[in-house]
Order: structure tokens, then C-alpha cells, then sequence
């Protein structure tokens, strides 16, 4: 997929420790259900800038090394700016098709068994869907103001002003990328 000179406005969001896990290049998968208002997860764009938020993540639902980097806001709690710093291509949605693949992809995700369980009993008529994402750093962090349109519990945002994909770098190597969703594809297979 052509990343260079795209100017988008389509973001994911997620909370900030996933974000800042995917742009470190520790994990490329996510798990999703949808948002409170959203009817089922649905896949809006496959390449998205990565919207980190904060209401909903809580330490006791990550993985201990993951738990410390966090901080619980309030209920409603969101910071005046929003620095955007990654982007993401979707390169695959997966459906988990059994408690067996949750545990199967334990290795690859940042939350812990309780995280994981809740999001598998949530909405329990709707499939748990992996995201695979091949992740890419800005050089430089766009600085965003908050807006109002950007709250609420859904995945999808348009953000006000289109951000440029110029000057992208790779979180990980092609060879290293592809290696960890070919793993991540056998873990789920059986």
C-alpha cells in the first residue's frame, strides 16, 4: 500500500499504552469488538492514524510490564492536545474463533487474562476480532488539539485536519513483521 504523499484524517483509537506498545514495535496486534455506540467492529480504513486515549485503560487489565505505564483518569478525563505520532496499515482481520486462539495469542498482546476474558464475553453475539497492523513512526509528532467530536466510546474518528504521511519510518523490518503475523496466523489456526 502507498503511504507517501497521502494526506489522511481517518484514526483508530486505542489506548494510549497499546498505541505506545505498537509504535515501539512490541506488539502489532489488537483485539476489537467496537465501541460502546458502534453495533459490531468494523474495519473503516486500512490505513489509520493511531488516536491514543486514556478514559478506559486501566493497570489491572495489562500485562505487569504494560501496568506501570499507566495512570487512571476519570470518568470524561481527556488532555487538551493529542500528539499523533503513528500510523498503521491494516494488514489483516482476523476472527478469534475460540477462548483456545485468546490463549494461543497471549504472547502477542499486551492485556492480561482478565482484559482479554471481559473483551470475550462483552457483546458475546459478536465476534473478537485481531488487527494485525504493520505500524510507521512520523519523524516528528503532530500536536493536536482536543475536539469534542473525538470523545465518546467508538473506534473510528475523522480528525479535523488531514495529517501528511510524509517521512514515515517502518516500527519494524519487512522480514520481522511478516515473521510475527505468520506466527500469529499458525497460533490461531488450529
Amino acid at each position: 500500500m502507498k503511504l507517501v504523499n497521502q494526506q489522511l484524517k481517518q484514526a483508530l483509537k486505542e489506548w494510549e499504552i497499546a498505541v505506545t506498545a505498537l509504535g515501539a514495535g512490541e506488539t502489532i496486534l489488537l483485539l476489537r469488538k467496537g465501541g460502546i455506540r458502534e453495533k459490531s467492529f468494523q474495519v473503516k480504513s486500512s490505513i489509520i492514524w493511531l488516536y491514543p486515549t486514556y478514559e478506559h485503560q486501566k493497570p489491572h487489565l495489562l500485562k505487569p510490564e504494560y501496568a506501570k505505564g499507566v495512570f487512571p483518569v476519570e470518568s470524561g478525563w481527556h488532555p487538551e492536545t493529542v500528539e499523533i505520532q503513528n500510523c498503521g496499515i491494516i494488514t489483516d482481520v482476523l476472527e478469534v474463533a475460540s477462548k483456545n486462539c485468546l490463549t494461543a495469542l497471549e504472547p502477542y498482546y499486551i492485556w492480561n487474562q482478565q482484559m482479554v476474558e471481559e473483551r470475550w464475553k462483552w457483546k458475546p453475539q459478536q465476534p473478537l476480532m485481531v488487527l494485525l497492523l504493520r505500524v510507521y513512526r512520523l519523524s516528528r509528532p503532530q500536536i493536536l488539539p482536543y475536539r469534542h467530536a473525538y470523545g465518546g466510546c467508538k473506534s473510528w474518528i475523522e480528525l479535523a485536519e488531514p495529517i501528511a504521511t510524509d517521512n514515515l519510518t517502518p516500527v519494524l523490518e519487512d522480514r520481522e513483521y511478516e515473521r510475527q503475523v505468520s506466527a500469529i496466523k499458525s497460533a490461531i489456526a488450529f
